[in-house]
């Protein structure tokens, strides 16, 4: 009877298109940083970010894994590790199924970063139209230790660029809610060379049926939608 989705940042609409397909939310919702790749790294990317690639290059090989569904074993056992690591729980704590399933989603690419021929680190990338969407990416401890996450990321952005994408999106910082100074903004933001706004949108399709929903778990007074789901994803 609902409807709630975030709509992409790339997509072919103007915010008035958004307001009359979704009249019962549309909000900005997060700022997701982005690369435009027909600048060079060397001239965007932040200095603290250009020295931890070199650095990192240094002592990993970084590849594009022509075949992800080959290494889902060992993307799972990365993932289970980042789970560990930040105490992952919810939706996003994948099932190795789910984990599995992701790498043979149409348009994947994965990069895979080995220090002395052990996988330390894999990160993926989805790309539509001219446009290269980050998705996720997992550490093993020596991968953390040796910055695996610069190395990769590096090498993905040059591997779209040379294939002649026109931007790279990085995604939002975590939670629910922006935060400027969380870790993974400031990572992204090290890359960036702009941001774009992505918006919440809702739209009610039976508010009979949404209005009984809402009053029966007592959400009534609430901005969440959908309201009925309050609480659900905590």
């Amino acid at each position: 009877m609902s409807l709630v989705a975030v709509a992409d940042p790339f997509g072919a609409y103007e915010s008035a298109d958004l307001h009359r397909a979704f009249p019962d939310l549309c909000v900005p919702y997060k700022e997701h940083f982005v690369v435009d790749l027909q600048q060079p790294l060397s001239a965007v990317v932040a200095a603290h970010h250009q020295r931890n690639a070199r650095k990192a290059l240094q002592t990993l090989a970084v590849e594009r894994c022509p075949e992800p569904a080959r290494l889902a074993d060992d993307w799972c056992r990365l993932y289970a590790n980042l789970i560990a690591r930040h105490a992952i729980t919810g939706v996003a704590a994948f099932s190795p199924e789910s984990l599995a399933r992701q790498l043979r989603v149409p348009g994947l690419d994965m990069f895979c970063a080995r220090h002395e021929g052990e996988l330390v680190g894999i990160a993926l990338w989805y790309s539509q139209d001219n446009v290269a969407y980050y998705h996720l990416a997992a550490y093993s401890e020596r991968g953390y230790e040796l910055r695996a996450s610069f190395a990769l990321f590096w090498r993905a952005l040059e591997h779209f660029a040379a294939a002649n994408l026109r931007f790279a999106n990085l995604g939002a910082g975590a939670g629910l809610k922006a935060d400027a100074a969380d870790g993974l903004s400031r990572f992204k933001r090290g890359w960036a060379t702009t941001t774009r706004t992505a918006y919440l949108c809702g739209r009610i399709f039976d508010h009979a049926r949404y209005s009984a929903l809402t009053e029966a778990r007592g959400t009534n007074a609430t901005d969440y939608f959908p309201a009925y789901r309050t609480g659900d994803f905590n």
